[in-house]
This record gives C-alpha cells, structure tokens and sequence, in this order.
C-alpha cells in the first residue's frame, strides 16, 4: 500500500515534534508529538494501517528531520 509522506520536524525548544502529513497537495498538520505513541495515534486517527509498522519499520514514507529518529526531546 501507498503513503502519503510524512514529515517529523526537529524537536522544538520546548520538546516535541511537529508531525505533517502531504494530503492531496497540501501539508496537513497533525500534531506535536512527545513519544513513538503520539506518532502511532495520529498516524491512527488518519486511519492509516499498522501505523506502529509504519513507525518502527523502515519506511521510506516518514522523513524525520534533524535529529535522530524517535528522538522527542
């Protein structure tokens, strides 16, 4: 199955990250994450299959930008 891309911004000054998704040629935000579990619930919510596959996987759908990945503060 095929993904839109997802994009995890580097962690902000006051912890978290920025979690967008690219829906139908716009970026959609879909929270701040804290944790793995943040990311798995939104990814969740937007109904998207195994996101906890999704998530540990190595998938080339979710870019994580600076920083390591799973890295929320």
């Amino acid at each position: 199955m095929e993904y839109a891309p997802i994009l995890v911004h580097r962690i902000s000054p006051a912890g978290g990250r920025r979690v967008v998704i690219w829906i139908r040629g716009v970026d959609t935000v879909l929270g701040v994450a804290f944790s793995d579990a943040d990311l798995i619930e939104f990814l969740r919510r937007i109904e998207i299959p195994d996101p906890d596959e999704l998530v540990f996987g190595d998938s080339e759908v979710i870019t994580w930008q600076g920083g390591r990945p799973h890295q929320y503060e």
